[in-house]
């Protein structure tokens, strides 16, 4: 794809960042997973990642695009993109209008926290911040039923952040920033909650009213949603994997 300045050119850098991102900070799981961000228009097209490729690969040129109702499951050794991926990505972005950004994860953490009872416990001031505001949603097999998409979207609902039950995580934003953003912000908070269960002392919870208090702070800072912290991780990419953005 020629080196150009439209805004398609510029979500497909922040999309590979965010790939090169994932795989920098130990969150890629060989070439399984996905990222997906909405190209403009009405037709719901994304862009995702070439079925086979490392995450430290990704190049914004060779990113996918696929067209929700036009794509049709493919052979696992022929496919193009990961059917799995179409499944999941597709259902978010043609339900929720603000969902510029998909990201999926099997993180060890994410993964062991998707297989608790309990879910994600308020532990600590990140999991705080996502009080009231993680979906999940019943493991069905592999994801690639298209009829899975429905209760998908349903689970989700408004929210940004869900665990998906034996299976992993999964984060939106409306940029590929607040997407990134808060899905590393929800594998820290798995990765503490493994951390201090491993021993078997005993949990302490804090009080409901700290825990609404810590994420009404955060809702009002808007972390997620701040380009500071986007900016700082991109000139890390320059630094160490600048053929990103080619």
């Amino acid at each position: 794809m020629p080196h150009d300045t439209s805004q398609e050119w510029e979500i497909r850098c922040d999309l590979a960042a965010a790939y090169r991102l994932i795989a920098h900070f130990g969150m890629d799981d060989l070439i399984s997973t996905h990222l997906s961000a909405r190209l403009p228009g009405k037709d719901y097209r994304f862009l995702l990642n070439p079925y086979g490729l490392m995450f430290d690969e990704i190049t914004a040129s060779s990113l996918v695009i696929v067209t929700p109702e036009g794509y049709a499951l493919e052979e696992e050794e022929e496919s193009k993109i990961n059917n799995a991926g179409f499944t999941i990505h597709s259902a978010v972005h043609m339900s929720r209008d603000d969902a510029q950004c998909v990201i999926h994860t099997h993180t060890l953490a994410g993964m062991a926290v998707a297989a608790q009872e309990q879910g994600l416990l308020p532990l600590n001031q990140k999991s705080m911040a996502f009080s009231g505001g993680i979906a999940y949603h019943d493991y069905e097999g592999f994801a690639v039923d298209l009829d899975e998409r429905e209760r998908l979207v349903r689970d989700l609902s408004n929210k940004d952040l869900m665990i998906l039950k034996h299976h992993g995580l999964l984060s939106i934003g409306r940029s590929v920033a607040e997407a990134f953003l808060n899905m590393y912000q929800l594998e820290q908070a798995c990765r503490i909650q493994v951390a201090a269960m491993q021993n078997g002392e005993k949990i302490i919870l804090p009080s409901d009213d700290i825990v609404a208090h810590t994420a009404a702070q955060f809702k009002h800072i808007g972390y997620n949603r701040s380009m500071r912290p986007w900016a700082a991780l991109k000139r890390r990419l320059d630094r160490i994997s600048s053929d990103y953005a080619t």
